[in-house]
Protein backbone atom coordinates (compact mmCIF):
# COMPACT_ATOMS: atom_id res chain seq x y z
CA UNK A 1 0.00 0.00 0.00
CA UNK A 2 1.65 3.56 -0.78
CA UNK A 3 1.97 5.94 2.04
CA UNK A 4 0.61 8.98 -0.23
CA UNK A 5 -2.62 10.18 1.68
CA UNK A 6 -2.93 7.21 3.71
CA UNK A 7 -3.81 7.50 7.10
CA UNK A 8 -4.03 4.70 9.78
CA UNK A 9 -6.33 4.86 12.73
CA UNK A 10 -5.83 2.65 15.45
CA UNK A 11 -9.26 2.02 17.66
CA UNK A 12 -12.43 1.87 16.10
CA UNK A 13 -14.73 3.34 19.03
CA UNK A 14 -16.95 6.38 18.45
CA UNK A 15 -13.75 8.57 17.75
CA UNK A 16 -11.69 5.92 15.36
CA UNK A 17 -14.80 5.38 13.29
CA UNK A 18 -15.79 9.35 13.03
CA UNK A 19 -12.07 10.47 12.25
CA UNK A 20 -12.05 7.49 9.28
CA UNK A 21 -15.41 9.20 7.83
CA UNK A 22 -14.26 12.82 8.78
CA UNK A 23 -9.96 12.11 6.93
CA UNK A 24 -11.71 10.15 4.14
CA UNK A 25 -14.43 13.04 3.18
CA UNK A 26 -11.92 14.99 2.71
CA UNK A 27 -9.93 12.83 0.27
CA UNK A 28 -7.64 10.61 2.05
CA UNK A 29 -7.81 6.96 2.34
CA UNK A 30 -7.79 5.80 5.70
CA UNK A 31 -7.21 2.24 7.32
CA UNK A 32 -8.84 1.30 10.82
CA UNK A 33 -7.43 -1.18 12.67
CA UNK A 34 -9.52 -2.52 15.32
CA UNK A 35 -8.11 -5.69 17.89
CA UNK A 36 -11.48 -6.78 18.58
CA UNK A 37 -12.95 -9.62 15.73
CA UNK A 38 -16.38 -7.95 16.40
CA UNK A 39 -17.62 -4.47 17.25
CA UNK A 40 -19.44 -4.58 20.49
CA UNK A 41 -19.55 -1.00 22.23
CA UNK A 42 -19.03 -1.29 26.14
CA UNK A 43 -21.31 0.65 28.47
CA UNK A 44 -24.87 1.81 28.29
CA UNK A 45 -26.14 5.11 27.17
CA UNK A 46 -24.54 8.20 25.71
CA UNK A 47 -25.28 11.51 25.59
CA UNK A 48 -24.50 13.83 22.27
CA UNK A 49 -25.30 17.38 22.58
CA UNK A 50 -25.52 19.56 19.88
CA UNK A 51 -21.13 20.34 19.14
CA UNK A 52 -20.96 16.08 18.65
CA UNK A 53 -24.45 15.95 16.49
CA UNK A 54 -23.67 18.77 14.30
CA UNK A 55 -20.07 16.72 13.51
CA UNK A 56 -22.58 13.54 12.69
CA UNK A 57 -25.52 15.49 10.88
CA UNK A 58 -22.49 16.75 8.30
CA UNK A 59 -21.15 13.08 7.95
CA UNK A 60 -24.61 11.64 6.98
CA UNK A 61 -24.22 9.63 9.91
CA UNK A 62 -28.27 10.72 11.13
CA UNK A 63 -29.46 8.74 8.23
CA UNK A 64 -28.32 5.94 9.35
CA UNK A 65 -29.26 6.53 12.99
CA UNK A 66 -32.96 6.82 12.26
CA UNK A 67 -35.12 6.55 14.98
CA UNK A 68 -32.46 5.13 17.46
CA UNK A 69 -31.71 8.56 18.54
CA UNK A 70 -33.83 10.26 21.07
CA UNK A 71 -34.26 13.94 21.37
CA UNK A 72 -35.39 14.39 25.19
CA UNK A 73 -37.61 17.56 25.74
CA UNK A 74 -35.61 18.85 28.90
CA UNK A 75 -32.85 18.21 31.31
CA UNK A 76 -34.33 17.72 35.19
CA UNK A 77 -32.13 18.97 37.58
CA UNK A 78 -33.18 16.72 40.81
CA UNK A 79 -31.87 17.31 44.21
CA UNK A 80 -31.63 15.20 47.17
CA UNK A 81 -31.65 17.48 49.37
CA UNK A 82 -34.60 19.30 48.36
CA UNK A 83 -36.57 15.48 47.62
CA UNK A 84 -37.89 16.83 43.50
CA UNK A 85 -36.76 19.08 40.48
CA UNK A 86 -35.08 22.44 41.11
CA UNK A 87 -35.15 23.02 37.35
CA UNK A 88 -36.00 22.07 34.09
CA UNK A 89 -33.62 22.70 30.97
CA UNK A 90 -35.59 22.83 27.66
CA UNK A 91 -33.20 21.15 25.36
CA UNK A 92 -36.36 19.69 22.63
CA UNK A 93 -36.64 20.47 19.41
CA UNK A 94 -37.16 24.42 19.83
CA UNK A 95 -33.37 24.58 21.45
CA UNK A 96 -32.20 22.16 18.80
CA UNK A 97 -33.58 23.99 16.33
CA UNK A 98 -31.60 26.83 17.61
CA UNK A 99 -28.27 25.08 17.97
CA UNK A 100 -29.29 23.85 14.20
CA UNK A 101 -28.09 20.70 15.37
CA UNK A 102 -30.30 17.62 18.14
CA UNK A 103 -29.38 16.67 21.35
CA UNK A 104 -29.46 12.94 21.40
CA UNK A 105 -29.82 10.27 23.68
CA UNK A 106 -28.88 6.93 22.42
CA UNK A 107 -26.81 3.59 23.31
CA UNK A 108 -23.69 3.72 22.60
CA UNK A 109 -23.58 0.67 20.52
CA UNK A 110 -26.76 2.00 18.04
CA UNK A 111 -24.07 4.83 17.33
CA UNK A 112 -21.01 2.76 16.85
CA UNK A 113 -22.86 0.12 14.14
CA UNK A 114 -24.50 3.42 12.21
CA UNK A 115 -20.98 5.03 12.15
CA UNK A 116 -19.20 1.38 11.25
CA UNK A 117 -21.99 0.70 8.65
CA UNK A 118 -21.22 4.23 6.94
CA UNK A 119 -17.40 3.55 7.55
CA UNK A 120 -17.67 -0.50 5.52
CA UNK A 121 -19.84 1.65 2.77
CA UNK A 122 -17.14 3.98 1.90
CA UNK A 123 -14.74 3.14 -0.94
CA UNK A 124 -11.66 4.81 0.71
CA UNK A 125 -12.22 3.30 4.44
CA UNK A 126 -10.87 -0.18 5.06
CA UNK A 127 -11.68 -1.44 8.41
CA UNK A 128 -9.79 -4.52 9.69
CA UNK A 129 -11.09 -6.52 12.94
CA UNK A 130 -9.06 -8.64 14.93
CA UNK A 131 -5.79 -6.58 13.52
CA UNK A 132 -4.22 -5.04 16.55
CA UNK A 133 -1.44 -2.17 16.36
CA UNK A 134 1.81 -3.40 17.01
CA UNK A 135 4.65 -1.05 16.25
CA UNK A 136 5.73 1.93 13.65
CA UNK A 137 9.13 3.17 12.38
CA UNK A 138 9.32 6.59 10.51
CA UNK A 139 11.82 6.90 7.25
CA UNK A 140 12.34 8.74 4.32
CA UNK A 141 9.01 6.82 2.67
CA UNK A 142 6.81 8.11 5.41
CA UNK A 143 6.19 5.59 7.97
CA UNK A 144 5.39 1.92 8.40
CA UNK A 145 2.80 0.69 10.22
CA UNK A 146 3.37 -2.81 11.77
CA UNK A 147 0.48 -5.21 12.45
CA UNK A 148 -0.72 -8.33 14.28
CA UNK A 149 -3.49 -10.40 13.56
CA UNK A 150 -3.35 -13.77 15.17
CA UNK A 151 0.34 -15.55 14.96
CA UNK A 152 0.67 -13.14 11.33
CA UNK A 153 2.24 -9.70 11.23
CA UNK A 154 1.94 -7.00 8.47
CA UNK A 155 3.54 -4.45 7.37
CA UNK A 156 1.96 -1.39 5.64
CA UNK A 157 3.27 2.05 4.39
CA UNK A 158 1.09 5.24 5.67
CA UNK A 159 1.53 9.01 5.80
CA UNK A 160 0.64 9.08 9.46
CA UNK A 161 -0.84 7.29 12.32
CA UNK A 162 -4.07 8.39 14.86
CA UNK A 163 -4.19 6.76 18.25
CA UNK A 164 -7.77 6.87 19.00
CA UNK A 165 -7.86 3.48 21.11
CA UNK A 166 -9.15 4.96 24.33
CA UNK A 167 -7.73 5.20 27.38
CA UNK A 168 -5.40 2.61 27.81
CA UNK A 169 -3.92 3.37 24.36
CA UNK A 170 -1.34 0.94 22.58
CA UNK A 171 -0.86 3.75 20.43
CA UNK A 172 -0.09 6.28 23.21
CA UNK A 173 2.02 3.76 25.39
CA UNK A 174 4.37 3.46 22.24
CA UNK A 175 4.80 7.68 22.06
CA UNK A 176 4.59 8.08 25.72
CA UNK A 177 5.12 5.15 27.81
CA UNK A 178 5.55 7.75 30.96
CA UNK A 179 1.75 9.17 30.23
CA UNK A 180 0.01 6.58 32.53
CA UNK A 181 -4.37 6.93 33.04
CA UNK A 182 -4.52 8.23 36.58
CA UNK A 183 -7.94 6.78 38.58
CA UNK A 184 -9.90 9.36 39.99
CA UNK A 185 -11.80 8.22 42.93
CA UNK A 186 -14.64 7.90 41.64
CA UNK A 187 -16.74 4.70 40.30
CA UNK A 188 -20.13 4.64 37.98
CA UNK A 189 -22.16 1.94 38.20
CA UNK A 190 -24.15 1.75 34.86
CA UNK A 191 -27.33 -0.43 34.00
CA UNK A 192 -30.44 -0.16 32.32
CA UNK A 193 -34.33 -1.28 33.01
CA UNK A 194 -37.47 -1.78 31.22
CA UNK A 195 -39.69 1.16 31.14
CA UNK A 196 -42.57 -0.26 31.97
CA UNK A 197 -41.10 -1.27 34.97
CA UNK A 198 -40.93 2.24 36.85
CA UNK A 199 -44.58 5.27 36.99
CA UNK A 200 -44.83 6.86 33.64
CA UNK A 201 -43.63 10.09 35.17
CA UNK A 202 -40.23 8.35 36.17
CA UNK A 203 -39.86 7.54 32.59
CA UNK A 204 -41.00 10.38 30.47
CA UNK A 205 -38.58 11.83 27.67
CA UNK A 206 -36.04 13.57 29.40
CA UNK A 207 -32.88 13.59 31.24
CA UNK A 208 -32.99 13.59 34.82
CA UNK A 209 -29.61 14.57 37.18
CA UNK A 210 -30.23 13.50 41.00
CA UNK A 211 -28.04 15.28 42.80
CA UNK A 212 -26.74 14.37 46.32
CA UNK A 213 -24.54 13.59 49.18
CA UNK A 214 -21.26 11.98 47.87
CA UNK A 215 -23.15 10.78 44.74
CA UNK A 216 -25.49 11.53 42.12
CA UNK A 217 -27.46 9.98 39.43
CA UNK A 218 -28.23 10.33 35.56
CA UNK A 219 -31.02 8.39 33.97
CA UNK A 220 -32.67 8.85 30.39
CA UNK A 221 -34.80 6.96 27.85
CA UNK A 222 -33.08 4.88 24.94
CA UNK A 223 -35.81 5.12 22.00
CA UNK A 224 -35.70 1.93 20.33
CA UNK A 225 -35.40 -0.94 23.37
CA UNK A 226 -37.61 1.44 25.30
CA UNK A 227 -35.56 1.31 28.18
CA UNK A 228 -34.13 3.75 31.08
CA UNK A 229 -30.17 4.10 31.34
CA UNK A 230 -29.46 4.42 34.45
CA UNK A 231 -25.56 5.45 35.57
CA UNK A 232 -24.42 6.25 39.03
CA UNK A 233 -21.39 7.52 40.52
CA UNK A 234 -20.06 7.07 43.87
CA UNK A 235 -16.42 7.20 45.74
CA UNK A 236 -14.38 4.09 45.88
CA UNK A 237 -11.71 2.22 45.55
CA UNK A 238 -10.15 0.28 42.46
CA UNK A 239 -7.36 -2.47 43.26
CA UNK A 240 -8.45 -4.93 40.52
CA UNK A 241 -7.31 -5.39 36.80
CA UNK A 242 -8.95 -3.78 34.26
CA UNK A 243 -11.20 -0.92 34.71
CA UNK A 244 -14.50 -2.55 34.68
CA UNK A 245 -16.11 -5.32 36.69
CA UNK A 246 -19.72 -6.68 37.50
CA UNK A 247 -21.46 -5.05 40.30
CA UNK A 248 -23.57 -6.03 42.99
CA UNK A 249 -26.34 -3.45 43.74
CA UNK A 250 -26.72 -4.11 47.21
CA UNK A 251 -23.13 -2.07 48.01
CA UNK A 252 -25.20 0.65 46.20
CA UNK A 253 -27.38 0.45 49.44
CA UNK A 254 -25.06 2.15 52.16
CA UNK A 255 -25.11 5.57 49.67
CA UNK A 256 -28.71 6.21 49.32
CA UNK A 257 -29.99 5.59 52.22
CA UNK A 258 -33.65 7.18 52.90
CA UNK A 259 -32.21 9.50 55.52
CA UNK A 260 -30.40 11.83 52.27
CA UNK A 261 -32.13 10.23 49.05
CA UNK A 262 -35.55 10.44 48.39
CA UNK A 263 -37.93 7.10 47.28
CA UNK A 264 -37.89 8.03 43.46
CA UNK A 265 -34.30 8.01 43.45
CA UNK A 266 -34.08 5.32 45.30
CA UNK A 267 -37.05 3.23 43.06
CA UNK A 268 -34.77 3.65 40.12
CA UNK A 269 -32.09 2.29 41.99
CA UNK A 270 -33.69 -0.63 42.51
CA UNK A 271 -35.39 -1.36 39.44
CA UNK A 272 -31.83 -2.05 37.78
CA UNK A 273 -30.97 -5.91 37.73
CA UNK A 274 -27.90 -6.02 36.59
CA UNK A 275 -25.27 -3.43 37.31
CA UNK A 276 -21.57 -3.24 35.92
CA UNK A 277 -19.37 -1.15 37.58
CA UNK A 278 -16.36 1.03 35.85
CA UNK A 279 -13.80 2.97 37.42
CA UNK A 280 -13.31 6.37 36.20
CA UNK A 281 -10.09 6.90 35.26
CA UNK A 282 -8.34 10.21 33.41
CA UNK A 283 -5.27 10.95 31.16
CA UNK A 284 -3.38 13.48 33.59
CA UNK A 285 -4.10 17.17 32.18
CA UNK A 286 -1.04 18.35 29.45
CA UNK A 287 0.15 15.10 28.19
CA UNK A 288 1.49 14.88 24.87
CA UNK A 289 -0.40 14.47 22.24
CA UNK A 290 1.74 14.81 19.13
CA UNK A 291 4.81 12.78 17.75
CA UNK A 292 6.76 13.47 14.51
CA UNK A 293 3.69 12.08 11.89
CA UNK A 294 1.62 10.26 14.73
CA UNK A 295 -1.09 11.95 16.82
CA UNK A 296 -3.35 11.09 19.23
CA UNK A 297 -7.19 11.49 19.51
CA UNK A 298 -10.30 11.08 22.60
CA UNK A 299 -9.65 9.44 25.35
CA UNK A 300 -6.39 8.58 24.28
CA UNK A 301 -5.10 12.06 24.27
CA UNK A 302 -7.56 13.78 27.01
CA UNK A 303 -10.36 11.24 29.01
CA UNK A 304 -11.93 13.30 31.18
CA UNK A 305 -14.34 12.77 34.04
CA UNK A 306 -17.80 12.35 32.13
CA UNK A 307 -19.50 15.00 34.79
CA UNK A 308 -20.41 17.83 31.60
CA UNK A 309 -21.56 14.46 29.59
CA UNK A 310 -18.70 15.52 26.81
CA UNK A 311 -16.40 12.70 26.72
CA UNK A 312 -17.73 11.00 23.07
CA UNK A 313 -18.28 15.13 21.98
CA UNK A 314 -14.83 15.74 22.59
CA UNK A 315 -13.90 12.55 20.35
CA UNK A 316 -16.17 13.48 17.62
CA UNK A 317 -14.84 17.20 17.86
CA UNK A 318 -11.16 16.18 17.49
CA UNK A 319 -12.00 14.07 14.12
CA UNK A 320 -13.61 17.06 12.69
CA UNK A 321 -10.67 19.59 13.47
CA UNK A 322 -8.33 16.68 12.45
CA UNK A 323 -9.40 16.15 9.00
CA UNK A 324 -9.86 20.13 8.34
CA UNK A 325 -6.50 20.79 9.26
CA UNK A 326 -4.81 17.50 7.25
CA UNK A 327 -6.72 18.75 4.03
CA UNK A 328 -5.88 22.42 4.64
CA UNK A 329 -2.50 21.98 4.93
CA UNK A 330 0.77 21.38 2.67
CA UNK A 331 1.42 17.76 3.39
CA UNK A 332 4.72 16.68 0.76
CA UNK A 333 6.83 15.88 3.75
CA UNK A 334 7.18 14.23 7.16
CA UNK A 335 7.67 17.64 8.32
CA UNK A 336 4.57 19.19 7.12
CA UNK A 337 2.84 16.53 8.57
CA UNK A 338 4.21 16.98 11.50
CA UNK A 339 3.27 20.87 11.51
CA UNK A 340 -0.09 20.24 10.92
CA UNK A 341 -0.28 17.42 13.81
CA UNK A 342 0.83 19.96 16.06
CA UNK A 343 -1.61 22.48 14.64
CA UNK A 344 -4.48 20.02 15.25
CA UNK A 345 -3.34 19.41 18.41
CA UNK A 346 -2.83 23.80 19.55
CA UNK A 347 -6.36 24.25 18.05
CA UNK A 348 -8.09 21.34 20.72
CA UNK A 349 -6.04 21.76 23.86
CA UNK A 350 -7.91 25.16 24.81
CA UNK A 351 -11.09 23.82 24.74
CA UNK A 352 -10.55 20.30 26.15
CA UNK A 353 -8.49 21.90 28.69
CA UNK A 354 -12.33 24.05 29.79
CA UNK A 355 -14.22 21.11 29.37
CA UNK A 356 -11.89 19.06 31.68
CA UNK A 357 -12.01 21.77 34.34
CA UNK A 358 -16.00 21.82 34.27
CA UNK A 359 -16.10 18.32 33.89
CA UNK A 360 -14.33 18.33 37.60
CA UNK A 361 -16.01 21.40 38.90
CA UNK A 362 -19.26 19.98 38.27
CA UNK A 363 -18.72 16.97 39.74
CA UNK A 364 -17.87 18.36 42.73
CA UNK A 365 -21.18 20.44 42.41
CA UNK A 366 -23.19 17.55 42.71
CA UNK A 367 -22.20 15.88 45.27
CA UNK A 368 -22.49 18.39 48.02
CA UNK A 369 -24.27 17.58 51.10
CA UNK A 370 -25.97 20.40 54.13
CA UNK A 371 -25.57 24.14 53.70
CA UNK A 372 -23.51 24.23 50.37
CA UNK A 373 -26.43 21.79 49.09
CA UNK A 374 -29.08 24.44 50.06
CA UNK A 375 -27.01 27.38 48.92
CA UNK A 376 -26.31 25.38 45.38
CA UNK A 377 -30.21 24.35 45.38
CA UNK A 378 -31.02 28.16 45.86
CA UNK A 379 -28.77 29.42 43.08
CA UNK A 380 -30.52 27.32 40.55
CA UNK A 381 -33.11 28.26 40.93
CA UNK A 382 -32.45 31.63 40.83
CA UNK A 383 -30.79 31.61 37.98
CA UNK A 384 -33.79 29.87 36.35
CA UNK A 385 -33.73 27.30 33.63
CA UNK A 386 -33.12 29.69 30.13
CA UNK A 387 -29.91 31.64 32.11
CA UNK A 388 -28.75 27.81 33.00
CA UNK A 389 -28.96 26.41 29.49
CA UNK A 390 -27.09 29.37 28.08
CA UNK A 391 -24.47 28.71 30.37
CA UNK A 392 -23.56 25.57 28.13
CA UNK A 393 -23.85 27.80 24.98
CA UNK A 394 -19.93 27.92 24.54
CA UNK A 395 -20.06 23.47 24.73
CA UNK A 396 -23.29 23.42 22.20
CA UNK A 397 -22.33 26.65 19.91
CA UNK A 398 -19.11 25.15 18.60
CA UNK A 399 -18.53 24.26 15.00
CA UNK A 400 -15.54 23.16 13.37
Amino acid sequence: MAASRTIFIAGAGIGGLTASLALAARGFRVVVLEKAERLEETGAGLQLSPNASHVLVGLGVNERLGSRALTPEAISIMSARAGGEIARLPIGEAAAARADAPYWVLHRADLQAALAAAVNDHPDIELRLGCQFEDVTSHAKGMTIVQRRGNSRHQDLAMALIGADGIWSSVRHHLFPEVQPQFSGLIAWRGTLEATQLPREYTLPRVQLWMGPGAHIVTYPMAVARRLNVVVTVPGTWNRPGWSAPGDGGELKGAFDAARWPGPARMVLGAVDVWRKWALFTVPDGSEWTSGTMALLGDAAHAMLPFAAQGAGMAIEDAAVLAKVLSEAPLETAKQIAAALKRYARLRRPRIARVQRTARQQGRIYHLAGAPALARDLVIKAIGPRRMLARQNWIYDWRS
